[in-house]
């Protein structure tokens, strides 16, 4: 069996039924390839022999023009240039200048940067902070193959969001290892005790930055704690994690497979390799499946 089309991130979503133990939750997470921005019923599954090709074209996720290299995740050069989630502060949020009447595009600010954000602790590979939009729960979590997730704060801009994180990452990793989250489940954290910690050691600095916010007035900027938040945890398909990585690269050599040994991330686990899809978003692909 064989599918072709243009590769974006695999769309990652938790089973329906989850378990609460006390103040932790825990569920499964399941899958889905997405190709030419459709979910394809591709049946591949753990122990399932895989062929990955690509055909030599790339196009822009944003215009649909034909590339001869992706920038900034599948776009071209000309869109990497002029969109607005292609701009440096999508990066490092806390340089946002909306403010300075410098942003690319308003209806992308309007649309993204202006929504509830949510400072969050994760563990994939150790303990790290983050941010996310409010309604990419638990969609960022799942994509950075985070066995553990706790919203901590919810405020009203990415701009505000991104101070926050600068704030905590002097004591907490703003970054996931990629080859530690790779060779096993990391070892499981206490993050209600460490968002205690954290807002009490910060407390000080939060007011600070809350007190400069709150003076604007045309959007929601105040920051509210979230106390009352459970622990997540997360079950990834996987059978068995490799003991030395191995990165597969399309660019290099364009034919990769392998059986399948598990899905962590935006990461596939082969007996040969690991490839990172979304490294591969607008890459026109082929995959090759032995049933």
């Amino acid at each position: 069996m064989e599918f072709q089309g243009i590769c974006r991130k695999m769309h990652a979503d938790l089973a329906n039924h989850s378990v609460t133990h006390h103040d932790t939750e825990q569920a499964n997470v399941e899958y889905t390839f997405i190709l030419d921005n459709s979910k394809v019923d591709i049946p591949f599954s753990v122990g399932q022999h895989i062929e990955i090709s690509w055909t030599g074209n790339i196009y822009c996720t944003s215009c649909g023009k034909k590339t001869p290299k992706s920038y900034s995740q599948g776009h071209c050069f000309k869109c990497f240039k002029t969109k607005a989630e292609c701009d440096m502060c999508i990066m490092k949020p806390e340089t946002c200048h909306y403010h300075m009447g410098t942003c690319r595009e308003e209806d992308f600010a309007q649309r993204v940067c202006f929504q509830p954000h949510i400072v969050y602790l994760a563990n994939s590979s150790a303990l790290k902070v983050g941010i996310t939009r409010l309604g990419q729960m638990p969609t960022r979590w799942l994509d950075q193959g985070a066995t553990q997730a706790l919203p901590i704060m919810k405020v009203g801009s990415r701009r505000l969001s991104g101070h926050l994180e600068t704030m905590f990452a002097e004591q907490v990793a703003d970054k996931t290892d990629w080859r530690k989250l790779l060779k096993g489940e990391a070892e499981p954290l206490d993050l209600i005790q460490t968002r205690d910690e954290l807002l009490g050691e910060f407390q000080e600095q939060i007011e600070e930055i809350s007190d400069e916010f709150s003076l604007n007035i045309e959007f929601d900027e105040d920051v509210k704690i979230l106390a009352n938040e459970k622990q997540r945890e997360f079950i990834y398909p996987v059978q068995t994690y490799p003991t030395k990585i191995k990165s597969h690269n399309l660019d290099k050599t364009p034919i990769i497979g392998g059986v399948l040994q598990g899905i962590k991330g935006q990461y596939l686990i082969f007996d040969t390799g690991v490839i990172n899809i979304r490294k591969y978003t607008g890459y026109e692909l082929k995959l090759h499946f032995s049933l």
